[in-house]
């Protein structure tokens, strides 16, 4: 068994070689597999990067160090357009962005052309919430009722509708609006889809899912997050079900899905070894996002999954 000093040992040194693999292709190695013509990436705050230097684009928090820009470097891409957004929702793909009456970002894809050869797409998250807070309203939602209710599920007994049966003497559910919401999301993913192939039919289209971000045993976060334990079990399954529909629509719709789960597992927002900042991040990166190790992870995803 690996002692403690030894486990943090392997961990920095896996996110080690990570980096220098990454770092250390060369452009013969990098045209190897894989578009290495205009590449454009399109996306919310999970894709943009947000909070990790160095950071530009104002409200939109796009980073210099996104899972994006290391992809096209290692593609070697002979040019790249990054017009991510935080709080992007699916309809930001087609529509202008405004936060708060002001406009932040043009309609990503008008960022999409004939000669564009690579596309990836990171959304479907803040279609989550119903305000320009997107998926931070249901974040600050959980949260709240923690407060109040600091053993119990109070943010699932919101979206779920819980309530007291008498009848059968037990608590249950009704419908779960944020499973709806995923559900409600998907025609629209699968209309952005439609557009980005009669736009760019040549190109080839990476929808990336989310990372980890809880982990699979919600008592080790018992005293870590300000979300309840019952919660965190709870979210994990909304996570669970965003990813699926994400990848479901994405084979049915002539695009590839990366799974972003299995490449930041064992780095959520409870480990120890963070690659998904908390509500009080430890390095720079927005609350419950990736920081840079976490864009780095997804980065090595999406180029596996392009041949890499």
């Amino acid at each position: 068994m690996l002692t403690p000093a030894l486990k943090r040992t392997s961990a920095v040194l896996g996110t080690a070689l990570v980096a220098a693999a990454l770092s250390s292709m060369t452009p013969t190695a990098a045209h190897a597999a894989g578009p290495s013509g205009a590449y454009v990436a399109l996306g919310d705050s999970y894709a943009a990067g947000a909070g990790v230097p160095g950071q530009s684009a104002g409200l939109c928090l796009r980073s210099d160090h996104n899972y994006g820009h290391l992809v096209a470097a290692a593609l070697g891409s002979s040019s790249y357009t990054d017009v991510t957004c935080s709080a992007a929702k699916i309809k930001a793909m087609t529509s202008a962005q405004y936060d708060a009456f002001i406009r932040v970002n043009d309609p990503q894809l008008d960022s999409v052309g004939s000669n564009t050869s690579l596309v990836t797409l990171g959304i479907g998250g803040n279609d989550l919430g119903t305000s320009d807070l997107g998926i931070g309203e249901v974040i600050a939602t959980c949260i709240a009722g923690a407060v109040v209710n600091p053993l119990g599920t109070p943010c699932h007994d919101t979206y779920g509708h819980g309530y007291w049966n008498w009848s059968d003497w037990a608590w249950e559910y009704g419908d779960d609006t944020l499973a709806d919401r995923v559900a409600a999301a998907a025609p629209q993913l699968a209309d952005t889809l439609h557009r980005i192939h009669a736009k760019a039919p040549g190109a080839k289209v990476v929808v990336v899912g989310y990372p980890q971000v809880l982990p699979e045993d919600e008592w080790s976060c018992l005293g870590e997050q300000p979300v309840t334990v019952g919660d965190v079990a709870y979210l994990r399954g909304v996570l669970v079900k965003l990813n699926s529909m994400l990848a479901a629509t994405s084979a049915a719709n002539g695009a590839t899905f990366v799974d972003t789960t299995a490449a930041t597992k064992g780095h959520d927002v409870c480990s120890d070894d963070r690659w998904i900042e908390g509500a009080l991040p430890g390095s720079p990166a927005v609350p419950f996002h990736p920081n840079a190790k976490g864009e780095q992870a997804m980065a090595g995803a999406v180029l596996a999954a392009l041949g890499h």
